[in-house]
């Protein structure tokens, strides 16, 4: 490495530039193929990298580290190189991907869930439940222990087997569920990517604020989804318990009533 004192920089061969970034010589060549770093400068045949390519390449390591895709890291340097606001950008990444609930998840011990869902099962059948409830997403290995996403869905759960539902059944309702809440997330989504997404998207250079206002809608979609779904289920709910239950309901009534003494009054 040499530094260059009528530069201001440091330069650096590529197995130099790698070494300092924490980085291989093959990564430093794909960055490179795929247009997410700068070419070197050439002496010869041999290629000059400086600090601004080793600031290039510590920053896409943290966007790897984030998540972020070679596409989406392209297209921030991309709109940071042409003099857009990157935080913007960032700032819709992170409403995109910020949880949608404030549940904190719980943990639960093995010998807590058999307790729980597995009372009179035998061991196979118990492995056989606990396999289902990870697949499910329920329940996450973790150490000796589990990991609890939602403790509020394993409470419905636990008090759905308390009420005498088998733990199969349990589980089948859950699968269904979830995937009837898969099919109303992708509606709101579909909604919003064609109507508000698909515009910014067929823009060659999208502005800081319609970023924003990407984000914006985003957030107004959370407390919106809870609004819509609430009372629609709060009245499909009545309306299959009147159903279900109303016929079972007056069958009861009229036993009672048969086989109640007249009082004195009705005598």
């Amino acid at each position: 490495m040499d530094e260059s004192s009528g530069r201001g920089m440091a330069e650096y061969r590529i197995d130099e530039l790698a070494h300092a970034a924490g980085s291989t010589v093959r990564n430093i060549r794909a960055y490179q193929d795929r247009g997410l770093l700068p070419p070197p400068r050439l002496e010869g045949r041999v290629g000059i990298y400086d600090d601004s390519h080793l600031a290039r390449l510590r920053l896409i390591g943290k966007l790897l580290g984030r998540g972020y895709t070679f596409a989406i890291i392209k297209d921030l340097i991309s709109a940071w190189e042409t003099g857009k606001d990157v935080s913007e950008v960032l700032g819709l990444e992170k409403v995109l991907t910020d949880p949608w609930s404030d549940e904190i998840p719980g943990t639960a011990g093995v010998e807590e869930l058999i307790a729980t869902f597995g009372a009179g099962l035998d061991d196979e059948a118990i492995a056989r439940t606990l396999q289902r409830t990870i697949e499910l997403g329920l329940i996450e290995p973790e150490g000796d222990h589990y990991r609890v996403p939602s403790p509020r869905l394993l409470h419905v759960g636990a008090e759905l087997v308390a009420a005498g539902i088998p733990i199969d059944s349990v589980l089948d309702i859950a699968a269904q569920i979830r995937d009837d809440c898969d099919v109303i997330a992708g509606r709101f989504v579909n909604l919003v990517y064609e109507h508000v997404f698909t515009p910014l998207h067929d823009e060659a250079n999208p502005s800081t604020d319609e970023v924003s206002e990407i984000a914006a809608v985003v957030r107004r979609m959370r407390p919106l989804v809870k609004m819509v779904v609430d009372p629609f289920i709060a009245r499909a709910m009545e309306a299959r318990v009147q159903a279900a239950l109303g016929t079972q309901l007056e069958l009861i009534r009229d036993h009672l009533t048969a086989e109640r003494p007249p009082s004195a009054a009705e005598g």
